[in-house]
């Protein structure tokens, strides 16, 4: 898949790391970090020195009981930093956002990849603008409200999974509808949202699943509260665990990881893709 200059090769044993830069004054764990412009643009050359294969831009907190902003403001707040990015680096550069005329605004000033956390379910205009530009997109689950199942609330794990399969699929069909080619898309579970913790640690637990699509899978579970409930642990102390879990899905078959703290994760996925490359399969 090429995205940007930048040829990437989800079958060559190499997992891929896509830093966060969050230009909010609200987001859950950086936010107000860097939302000037001189503190994003060294924000990212420092992640761009440390590995990062991408960078995501996002100008809206979409943190439980965000606040969502206008179509303005974003643009604002992420049209200058992209073009200041793409002035200064080489990197392919991502916008996370779900609205059509960002995502326009966002591709005239730079960016190579939309990362929509609504699966173009959100905006009816935005998989048309993609496909228009012609640029990849990862396809994010999410939805309204977190599933019940049954009557009786319980949980049946295999119900869950098809229905997040479904969900997905819908995602896709709808690009191919739009003409996004299929080579240009990226999928991801949604770690974080809609969902109960249970719904979270399976979808880490069973993300090979989704290989069954033949795309690449992208994992975004840094600092989130899967890690915060299933630990106890508050916000700035979650870094070991974000990379436990970022290893888990490297061996379960993911290819991307969105994180805050890059030179860590880049360190373990390394290691982890040489011990991957190093297991031959023998009978024993």
């Amino acid at each position: 898949m090429l995205i940007g200059t930048k040829e990437f090769d989800w079958e060559n044993g190499e997992s891929y790391v896509m830093g966060i830069l969050n230009v909010t004054p609200d987001s859950f764990s950086d936010g107000s970090k860097f939302n000037r412009l001189d503190k994003a643009i060294d924000h990212a050359a420092q992640m761009i020195g440390e590995g990062a294969a991408i960078i995501d831009v996002g100008g809206e907190s979409t943190r439980p009981g965000y606040t969502k902003i206008s179509d303005e403001e974003e643009i604002e707040r992420v049209v200058p930093v992209l073009e200041a990015l793409k002035k200064r680096f080489e990197v392919p550069l991502s916008v996370d956002t779900y609205k059509s005329q960002v995502a326009k605004a966002a591709f005239e000033a730079g960016a190579d990849l939309l990362n929509d956390i609504w699966g173009l379910k959100y905006d009816e205009n935005m998989a048309g603008i993609v496909a228009a530009y012609q640029k990849p997109v990862c396809l994010m689950h999410n939805r309204l409200e977190i599933p019940v199942f049954g009557s009786d609330g319980a949980y049946p794990l295999e119900e869950y999974l098809a229905l997040l399969e479904k969900e997905l699929q819908e995602s896709i069909d709808i690009a191919l509808k739009a003409g996004i080619r299929k080579d240009q898309l990226i999928l991801d579970p949604g770690i974080g949202f809609a969902k109960t913790l249970e719904m979270n640690l399976d979808g880490v637990a069973y993300v090979d699943r989704l290989k069954k699509f033949g795309l690449p899978i992208l994992l975004g579970i840094s600092r989130k509260s899967i890690i915060g409930k299933s630990l106890n642990l508050e916000m700035d102390e979650r870094e070991e665990a974000t990379i436990a879990l970022n290893v888990i899905g490297r061996i379960y078959g993911c290819k991307i990881f969105r994180v805050h703290n890059v030179l860590g994760n880049v360190r373990a996925l390394r290691m982890a893709d040489v011990m991957l490359r190093a297991r031959k399969t023998i009978e024993y």
